[in-house]
C-alpha cells in the first residue's frame, strides 16, 4: 500500500452539514481545513428535514438562505406529539422544511468555494494526538493509505463517532428500550397524521409536493431491533398499528432509530473536538438533533480559528464545552421527556393530557417553543444585568460603519463581531453621548479587522452599546456592570492588532515606469500648454482624511511601478495595509514596500502572474498568509484591479490572437477572476476599483482590442455593483487618460506638450492624480457610489 501526508491546521471527520458548517467558518477566518467523510458520494437519504429559528438565524448570517431558496415553512410544531405555536418574535418564526440532502449541497459548496479541501472515500481507522497536534490516519476507497495532520481534528461523524471512539472520550446516558421505524414511500396514499396515538402504537405520516409520503411509527413492545429494517418491516408494522397497507408503495429509503441517549463527558479531549451526533445522541423528535449540531458548529468554529490562528489561547476555546455542553444535556432531558409520552403507551395518557391542557397558557407555550427553536439559548458570559448579554442578538437595522444602511445579521456574515452602538447623537443635549460613543469607538479600534461598528437606526432598538461575538450572542453591554470594553474584547476576540505608528506628512515619491500602464491615448492638435510638475505634486497629496483606512487591508493589482504604485503608496498613507503586486520586478516592488514603511505605513508584497490559468488562485495563495499572519485574518476590504497590458499601438489589421488573447486575459479575464476569489474573505463594505481607460470613450482604431478588454472591465463594475450592493460593497471604474509612466516619449518636451494640450487643464496626467480618484472611491466618503464611470483624464474627454 502507498501512504502519503498532508498537512492543515484543522482535520473535520465528518461531511454531514454539522461538518461543512464547520469548515466553512473555519474558512471564513482563512483557517486550512481538510474535510475527510467515507462516503464516496453524499447520501441521498434525507433523514432530517426540519430547521428551527435559530438556525434559520445562523443560516441567514451567512447568507446561505438565498443560496437554499423557497423553502415550505410551518408556524406549528410539537412538543410530544402536542400541537405547539413556534411563531415567536424574529426573522424566521416557526420551522422550515429542508431536506438534509439539500442541505448538506448548499454547505458543501459553500465550504469548497472558501477553500475547504473536501476528501471523500476516506475512512478514519487511526488517531494519534498529542500536545503538538494531531494525525489522522485514513483509508481511500481505492485501498491505499494517507495521513492527515493538524493542529486540531474535530469529530463531526454521527451517532457511533470513530473520533470518539479513537480519542477514548467517555459518554454517559442509557441504552434503547424503545424503536421508531421511519421511511420514504412513493405511490401510496394514506391519511396524513401528525403524532397519532393508536391502541397499538403512534402514526405520523407526511406528504412531500413531490408525492412522497415519509411514514412513522412504533409499535408497543417492539424491541429495537440491530440492523436496518426492510420496507416489509415497515409496511407489516404499520399495518398492525393503523390497519393499512402501504405495501405496493416504492420505498426510496428505510431506518430506524430509538431511545438510546448519551452525551460525550467532554466536548474537548486536548487537540480532538466532538460536534453534533458525535457529542450527544437522542431521540430526533421534532428536528432537535440536527439543530443542535449546526448550532455547536457555530459555537465552535470562530474560537477554534482564533486558537489555531493564535489570536486567542485554550481560555476561548475551553467555552465550547463550558457552553455547549449544558446546551445538550437540557436537550437532552426534554428528549427524553417527551419519548416518555410520546412512545410510553396508555399509562401516560393522562400526563399527556395535562401537558395539553398546560400548554394552553401563553406563558407555558412560549417557554417550550424558546427551547424547541433554540431561541431560548443563554451562555454564561460573565457579570453583567443587561437582559440580552448571553443571548442571541435580535436583528436590528443599522447603519453601518461605512455609513450605508444594513442590518445586523448581515454584517455580522463576514465571520467577525459587532460593536453595536445607540441611533447617533445629532443634537447638542446629546454631545455626551456622542463622546461616549467616540471613546467605545477608539477602544475597540485596535479589533478593527474582526469587528465591525454599526449605529441602531430605531431609538427602542438599542438602550445601550453592546458587543457582539461572531456567532451572534451578546457578551458586553456599556453600564450594565459587565466590565470594560477593552477587557470584554480581550475575553472573546483575542489580542489586538499592532497600532501603526502615527503617519507623517507625505512627501512626493518618485515617478517609476507602471509595470502594465497604458500611455497611448488619441492625440489630436494642441490647444493648450501644461502646468509644470512641480505644481502637479502640489495638488495631488491632498486627503480626504487622516488614517481613513486605518484596520483596512487593500490589494492594488500591478503597483510596483507607475499608478499602481502612486495608489498603494496613497492607500498606506490613508491607513490602510497594502499588499504591492508584481508579476516581474521583485526590486521595484520591494521599493515600494520600503516607501510605505518609511513612511510609517504597513505594506508586504506578492507575486503572481496575471492572464495564465490559476492567476487568482494563486495571488490569493499568496496574499491570504501575510494577511493572515500580519491581522489574525485573511479578511480583504479594498481591490485595486489596475495592472493592464496595452496593445502597443497595434492596428486591427496587425493584431495577432495571440495579442487578442493576451489583452483580454490580463485586462478582463483575470480581473473577473480576482473579484469572484476576493469575495470570499472580502468583508461587507468592501471596495473594488477597476482601472480601465479613456479610450473606452474616444475612437482610436491603433487601439481596438485594448480598448474592447478595457471595456469588459467596466462592464464587469457595472453588473458587480447591482450584485453586491446589498452588502455595501462597491463596484466602480476609474478611467485614466494620458498619465505620465516612465514611457521615453514623455522625455520629448514636443510630445508632451503636444498631449497636453488635449487636457482641459493644459498639461498630462500624473500617477498621483489617478491614485487620488482611487483612494477617494476606496474611502468612506464614497460609500453612496456604486457601478460609475469615473472619468479621470484631465478633462481629456470633453472634446
Amino acid at each position: 500500500m502507498s501512504e502519503d501526508c498532508t498537512d492543515t491546521r484543522v482535520v473535520v471527520v465528518g461531511a454531514g452539514p454539522v461538518g461543512l458548517l464547520l469548515a466553512g467558518e473555519l474558512r471564513l477566518a482563512g483557517v486550512d481545513v481538510v474535510v475527510l467523510d467515507k462516503l464516496t458520494v453524499p447520501t441521498a437519504e434525507s433523514r432530517a428535514s426540519t430547521l428551527h429559528a435559530r438556525t434559520m438565524e445562523i443560516l441567514d448570517g451567512r447568507g446561505l438562505l438565498e443560496r437554499i431558496g423557497p423553502v415550505p415553512h410551518e408556524g406549528t410544531g410539537h412538543f410530544a406529539g402536542i400541537p405547539l405555536d413556534l411563531t415567536l418574535p424574529g426573522p424566521h418564526p416557526g420551522q422550515w422544511k429542508v431536506p438534509q440532502t439539500r442541505l448538506e449541497e448548499v454547505l458543501g459548496e459553500w465550504a469548497a468555494e472558501l477553500g475547504a479541501d473536501l476528501r471523500r472515500g476516506h475512512e478514519l481507522t487511526g488517531l494519534t494526538a498529542g500536545e503538538d497536534g494531531v494525525e489522522a490516519r485514513v483509508r481511500r476507497h481505492d485501498g491505499t493509505v494517507a495521513l492527515v495532520r493538524g493542529a486540531y481534528l474535530v469529530g463531526c461523524d454521527g451517532e457511533d463517532s470513530t473520533v470518539r471512539r479513537l480519542a477514548g472520550i467517555a459518554v454517559t446516558g442509557a441504552g434503547a428500550t424503545r424503536e421508531l421505524l421511519r421511511a420514504d414511500v412513493a405511490g401510496i396514499d394514506v391519511p396524513v397524521r401528525r403524532f397519532e396515538r393508536r391502541a397499538g402504537g403512534l402514526a405520523v405520516a407526511a406528504r412531500r409536493p413531490d408525492g412522497v409520503t415519509r411514514v412513522m411509527l412504533h409499535a408497543h413492545g417492539a424491541p429495537p431491533r440491530r440492523s436496518r429494517p426492510s420496507f416489509e418491516d415497515v409496511a407489516a408494522a404499520w399495518k398492525r398499528v393503523t390497519g393499512e397497507d402501504i405495501g405496493g408503495g416504492t420505498p426510496l429509503w428505510t431506518d430506524s432509530f430509538d431511545d438510546a441517549h448519551h452525551q460525550a463527558e467532554q466536548y474537548r479531549a486536548g487537540r480532538v473536538l466532538l460536534a453534533g451526533d458525535a457529542a450527544h445522541r437522542q431521540l430526533p423528535v421534532g428536528g432537535q438533533s440536527l439543530n443542535l449540531g449546526l448550532q455547536d458548529a457555530f459555537n465552535l468554529g470562530w474560537k477554534l480559528a482564533a486558537r489555531v490562528t493564535g489570536r486567542a489561547g485554550d481560555a476561548l476555546l475551553d467555552t465550547y464545552h463550558a457552553e455547549r455542553h449544558p446546551v445538550g444535556r437540557a436537550v437532552q432531558d426534554r428528549v427524553r421527556g417527551q419519548a416518555l409520552l410520546l412512545l410510553g403507551g396508555p399509562a401516560t395518557d393522562a400526563v399527556h393530557e395535562v401537558l395539553a391542557e398546560l400548554t394552553g397558557h401563553a406563558g407555558v407555550a412560549a417557554h417550550l417553543a424558546g427551547a424547541v427553536s433554540g431561541l431560548d439559548v443563554r451562555h454564561d458570559v460573565g457579570r453583567g444585568g443587561h437582559p440580552l448579554l448571553g443571548r442571541r442578538l435580535p436583528d436590528r437595522e443599522v447603519i453601518a460603519d461605512d455609513g450605508g444602511p444594513s442590518t445586523a445579521f448581515t454584517l455580522l456574515r463576514g465571520g467577525g463581531g459587532l460593536l453595536l452602538l445607540p441611533p447617533a447623537a445629532s443634537s447638542a443635549a446629546s454631545s455626551d453621548a456622542s463622546s461616549e460613543q467616540d471613546r467605545l469607538l477608539a477602544l475597540a479600534a485596535p479589533w478593527a479587522d474582526r469587528l465591525r461598528t454599526a449605529n441602531v437606526t430605531d431609538p427602542a432598538g438599542a438602550d445601550a452599546a453592546l458587543l457582539v461575538r461572531p456567532d451572534g450572542h451578546v457578551v458586553w453591554a456599556a453600564g450594565s456592570g459587565c466590565g470594560g470594553l477593552t477587557e470584554a474584547l480581550e475575553r472573546w476576540f483575542g489580542t489586538a492588532a499592532p497600532t501603526p505608528a502615527p503617519t507623517p506628512a507625505p512627501t512626493p515619491e518618485p515617478v517609476r515606469e507602471p509595470e502594465h500602464a497604458p500611455v497611448h491615448e488619441p492625440v489630436r492638435d494642441p490647444a493648450r500648454r501644461h502646468t509644470t510638475a512641480a505644481a502637479v505634486t502640489a495638488a495631488g497629496t491632498g486627503r480626504h482624511g487622516m488614517d481613513g483606512l486605518t484596520g483596512r487591508t487593500a490589494l492594488v493589482t500591478g503597483s510596483s511601478r507607475g499608478m499602481g504604485r502612486a495608489t498603494a503608496l496613497r492607500l498606506a498613507r490613508e491607513g490602510a495595509l497594502v499588499a504591492v503586486h508584481y508579476t516581474s520586478s521583485a526590486t521595484a516592488a520591494g521599493e515600494v514596500v520600503a516607501a510605505i514603511e518609511s513612511d510609517g505605513g504597513r505594506a508586504f508584497a506578492v507575486r503572481a502572474e496575471l492572464g495564465v490559468n490559476g492567476d487568482a488562485e494563486a495571488l490569493f495563495d499568496a496574499l491570504e498568509p501575510e494577511l493572515l499572519d500580519r491581522t489574525g485574518s485573511p479578511a480583504l476590504d479594498i481591490l485595486v484591479n489596475n495592472a493592464g497590458v496595452t496593445g502597443d499601438r497595434t492596428g486591427p489589421q496587425d493584431t495577432t490572437r495571440e495579442l487578442f488573447d493576451r489583452l483580454i486575459a490580463v485586462n478582463a479575464r483575470a480581473p473577473f477572476f480576482l473579484v469572484q476569489r476576493a469575495l470570499r474573505h472580502m468583508r461587507d463594505g468592501g471596495r473594488i476599483i477597476n482601472v480601465s481607460s479613456g479610450l473606452t470613450r474616444v475612437a482610436n482604431p491603433d487601439e481596438i482590442a485594448y480598448a474592447m478588454s478595457k471595456g469588459a472591465l467596466e462592464q464587469l463594475a457595472l453588473h458587480y455593483a447591482k450584485l453586491l450592493g446589498p452588502r455595501g460593497i462597491t463596484v466602480n471604474t476609474v478611467a485614466p487618460g494620458i498619465t505620465r509612466n516612465g514611457n521615453p516619449v514623455f522625455d520629448i518636451p514636443e510630445a508632451v506638450e503636444q498631449m497636453a494640450g488635449l487636457s482641459a487643464f493644459g498639461r498630462v496626467g500624473e500617477p498621483e492624480d489617478v491614485a487620488d480618484v482611487v483612494a477617494f472611491l476606496a474611502g468612506p466618503d464614497a460609500r453612496w457610489i456604486t457601478g460609475a464611470f469615473v472619468d479621470a483624464t484631465g478633462g481629456t474627454l470633453l472634446g
